[in-house]
């Protein structure tokens, strides 16, 4: 922690991956993300079902023996460890955990434990909310309607304008987020590309899938969406190791970076973007309620099936879950059908 005066992107960086950072040290946070909020993969064990049901579909299209399965982001392994036990037999899977923080214990051992996705694989990189944790600057507009740099101080999240935004930062703006009112204020989302280029770009073929929380140009929000999350409530972005920094993605630059990106290397490639609430019905994730003739001639049955389609229901609805953007790079792979 220190009181001088830093970009938010610098601040952040130490405050969430430094030694002392809120995903490294476990004195700061020792039972991992699972402990202050709430993603897709701890409200349902259905969520990973459905990525197993993903995985499946994509091992088929590359008809190859071995598919690997690369988890960005992956927390203490929670989603990993889901999606293994829902796979059909016969399936040989080959598992990476891409995370920052150490190995947990008594974690699956056929599951690798790297700090950056493994490059050259085939196979499904999967990655729920790890973008919104890829630190950023945070633009704000002057009085005279010029976009400047906020500056944060890490002791108290006490903020006060920089310099103009100038360079590729600018050209960022202008492209994806353009500010003019005084006070509008964006999160300039550059690294966030950077980062999801090389992260489908180290897929020799196969599906990379983006999930989190996301606006698209002409709609994105005006005064921008950084926030902290600490023991399961939104509190103040304070910068300081002790609370999650989280800002909302703008996917479709991701999608334009990864496309330009995969284009550049001579790979072939088709980008769809969705929501999460479409995507998951198409893996068979619905929310519908079961027939109540089923009380009568299964109850046991009947009370699974409800309680499923409560677990959908949360992982679908709008407002909520269901809003979550889907990126999805079939890279190497025929359009779909």
């Amino acid at each position: 922690m220190t009181d001088e005066w830093r970009g938010w992107r610098e601040a952040a960086q130490a405050a969430l991956y430094g030694d002392e950072g809120f995903y490294r040290s476990p004195a700061r946070s020792p039972e991992g993300p699972a402990g202050h909020f709430r993603t897709s993969v701890h409200a349902s064990p259905l969520f990973a079902t459905a990525v197993a049901r993903l995985l499946t579909g994509i091992a088929r299209e590359l008809d190859t023996g071995t598919v690997a399965l690369v988890d960005v982001g992956a927390g203490r392994g929670e989603l990993l460890t889901g999606v293994l036990a829902a796979l059909p037999e016969g399936l040989d899977v080959a598992p990476y955990a891409v995370e920052v923080a150490g190995r947990p214990p008594g974690l699956d051992p056929r599951i690798e434990w790297c700090a950056e996705p493994p490059a050259g694989v085939t196979g499904l990189l999967f990655a729920n909310e790890w973008l919104d944790n890829v630190p950023v600057e945070v633009a704000e507009t002057d009085a005279e309607g010029v976009p400047r740099y906020v500056r944060v101080r890490a002791s108290d999240g006490a903020e006060r304008l920089g310099d103009p935004v100038a360079g590729a930062d600018a050209a960022w703006l202008e492209r994806w987020w353009p500010l003019s009112a005084p006070g509008e204020r964006a999160e300039i989302g550059r690294p966030r590309d950077t980062a999801w280029a090389g992260a489908v770009g180290s897929l020799t073929a196969g599906l990379a899938v983006a999930v989190d929380y996301a606006h698209v140009r002409g709609a994105r929000p005006p005064f921008g969406t950084l926030t902290g999350f600490r023991g399961g409530r939104e509190v103040r972005p304070v910068p300081d190791g002790s609370c999650d920094l989280t800002a909302h993605v703008a996917l479709d630059a991701c999608a334009a970076a990864a496309t330009e990106a995969v284009a550049e290397a001579g790979t072939g490639a088709s980008t769809e973007l969705t929501g999460q609430r479409e995507a998951l019905r198409r893996l068979g994730v619905g929310g519908d309620r079961p027939p109540l003739s089923l009380a009568t001639t299964d109850p046991a049955g009947y009370v699974r099936a409800l309680a499923a389609a409560g677990e959908a229901a949360e992982l679908t609805a709008r407002g909520g879950l269901g809003d979550f953007g889907w990126l999805l790079h079939r890279v190497g792979l025929p359009e779909p059908g």
